[in-house]
């Protein structure tokens, strides 16, 4: 009999297996995460539910002073404008204190939300399979296992034709420099391949947050298009700042992208937000 072939971030069920961990944190951002951690329980105090790490730091594949530290930070009830003007004061702080991190970024959230029936597939699954549990008591608890079907792909990337107006007007109103345009190239450009892996994720049959391997799994069902998410994949780890690019992207690669998931998948459901 042939031996069945198990595609990568899955466990032996079939689930998308939790990616990241405390010990898989490199030695160089260990001080980072300390920080990080302490400043959070003297912001938010009993308030705090919850924090976790994302991303590159918890993967064990950050980079010194190329990778940024992700937070997500879980609050007993929604969070205000005063909380959002504390997270980006303690993101600056750190920032500034660690030249091993190139920025920091704080999601907030609720615990009802992340554990609410229209997140379940969204926030829910980001918090049980993308996030490392760095403080209180982990969400993951409380959710599901999830598996790479339709369902989930429509309602974690099932939103793209909703940012692509957004998009524009941030590419309108950004300076007309390098410097200013390569922080929107990184962010479009992982947003696009993340959102063309999702697209082919139930046939791959798999979970990568690697982008170079999303981009060849996509690469694989649309080989028309492979060549533009390979390109934005290298952008996405090395962006660059040429207009040209982010015109492509929004007038080409971006509404072809969210017409054919609406096609495969559908539309991701509305949020109130």
């Amino acid at each position: 009999m042939a031996e069945t072939i198990r595609r990568p971030g899955l466990d032996e069920q079939g689930f998308i297996a939790r990616e990241g961990s405390l010990a898989r944190v490199p030695d160089a951002f260990r001080p980072v995460v300390a920080a990080a951690r302490d400043r959070l329980l003297d912001v938010f105090g009993a308030r705090l539910h919850s924090a976790y790490l994302y991303g590159s730091i918890p993967r064990g594949t950050a980079r010194v002073g190329r990778s940024d530290l992700d937070l997500l930070v879980v609050l007993r009830e929604e969070p205000a404008e005063t909380d959002r003007e504390a997270a980006r004061a303690l993101d600056e702080a750190v920032d500034k204190e660690f030249p091993q991190i190139d920025g920091v970024g704080t999601l907030l959230s609720s615990r009802d939300r992340v554990l609410s029936e229209l997140e379940r597939y969204d926030l829910g699954w980001f918090v049980a399979c993308l996030c490392t549990p760095l403080l209180g008591e982990d969400l993951a608890e409380y959710l599901p296992r999830y598996r790479p079907e339709s369902l989930l792909a429509r309602e974690t990337n099932g939103d793209l034709a909703l940012f692509l107006p957004r998009w524009r007007k941030r590419i309108a109103d950004a300076a007309d420099t390098e410097e200013a345009r390569r922080p929107l190239v990184r962010f479009m450009s992982r947003h696009l391949v993340r959102t063309g892996f999702t697209l082919v994720m139930p046939r791959w049959n798999g979970w990568t947050s690697d982008l170079r391997e999303m981009a060849e799994a996509f690469a694989a069902s649309y080989p028309e298009r492979a060549a533009q998410l390979r390109t934005a994949a290298e952008y996405g780890y090395e962006p660059v700042g040429d207009p040209e690019l982010l015109r492509t992207y929004v007038d080409d690669l971006g509404p072809w992208l969210a017409a054919e998931y609406a096609r495969v998948h559908g539309i991701k459901a509305p949020r109130p937000d």
